[in-house]
């Protein structure tokens, strides 16, 4: 998709949007969980706000995130019916986010680290309905009051506060958050690495969580599990074929690059493949309280890596 905003003559408009389009990106892209699809809400945003009299906007940044959220809730509300005929499991698409080092390619673009941007976090907030999405992401990933929320989505302040706690009860339920620093997140990312190049099964099974998932997503456009692998035993075999496929590559004369992103995809470490510099396939790590992996997402599909695609440069 084009990223560059269509101009006028005169430019303030374009100015102003810009100041705040990392901010839209961001937003809409933690109500839909879909990279491609945020970026075109703020597109349409952008379209709004340049055909609006802007001039006369008390507070553009509130205009804004009240256009792209409410176009983000209508966006959602379309495509939940995509996942009904989805060939295979659903995952939202991985992006590049920021970590400790600021080292993500583009800070327009780019979507601030917390765990709401996290995969394991937006598949729970899958579950959520639309609305107490939006108002979870305004208020836990941004600190929007009650009072801004309320008029964002056209809705009392006391409605309001009981999406909040219905999101907020969901989410808690099915998603604790184990923190870890980058060194320990570095140490098992190279760690699992080196076990599946390596072929050998059993420093392999010590990095995995007994309950370990493997979640493929590969929209029947590439060859992915069809359900999600799930057991230690099953996982590590499945992760050691997938290897064994890939060395298929090297010996037709392709160039296969695999290295880790530590928190630079949805705040995680994550294993990325390359065949002749295009990006094949991500692997992304959800660690629990021991620090062993407790879901291994793989995002395949080439339509859902657009967010991640500037790894390719």
């Amino acid at each position: 998709m084009d990223q560059d905003l269509p101009t006028r003559d005169d430019t303030a408009a374009a100015d102003v949007f810009n100041q705040h389009r990392g901010l839209l990106t961001s937003v809409a892209y933690r109500v839909l969980g879909r990279w491609s699809d945020a970026e075109d809400v703020v597109q349409d945003a952008w379209l709004r706000w340049n055909g609006s009299d802007y001039a006369k906007i008390e507070d553009p940044k509130a205009f804004l995130v009240t256009v792209t959220t409410r176009l983000a809730i209508d966006q959602l509300r379309k495509v939940q019916t995509r996942k009904e005929s989805y060939v295979g499991p659903w995952l939202p698409e991985p992006v590049l986010t920021r970590d400790g080092a600021d080292s993500a390619p583009d800070a327009a673009d780019r979507v601030v680290l917390d765990d709401t941007v996290s995969l394991a976090m937006l598949l729970v907030m899958e579950t959520l309905s639309p609305l107490e999405r939006a108002v979870f992401v305004l208020r836990e990933a941004f600190d929007y009051s009650f009072a801004e929320i309320a008029a964002m989505l056209d809705r009392s302040e006391p409605a309001v506060r009981q999406l909040l706690v219905r999101a907020r009860t969901h989410v808690h339920e099915k998603r604790p958050r184990y923190p870890m620093d980058d060194a320990q997140r570095q140490s098992v990312a190279d760690r699992f690495l080196n076990a599946c190049v390596g072929g050998d099964i059993r420093p392999l099974l010590e990095l995995l969580s007994p309950d370990i998932t493997l979640i493929a997503d590969g929209g029947g456009f590439v060859t992915a599990a069809r359900r999600p692998v799930e057991g230690r035993d099953h996982v590590a075999r499945f992760l050691l074929g997938i290897v064994e496929k890939y060395s298929k590559f090297l010996e037709e004369g392709a160039d296969l690059r695999i290295e880790v992103v530590v928190g630079g995809v949805n705040g995680a470490p994550a294993i990325v493949a390359f065949v002749d510099g295009k990006l094949l396939y991500v692997y992304t790590l959800d660690l629990d309280e021991d620090g062993r992996i407790r879901t291994v997402f793989g995002m395949a599909n080439p339509s859902k890596l657009d967010g991640v695609r500037a790894l390719e440069g």
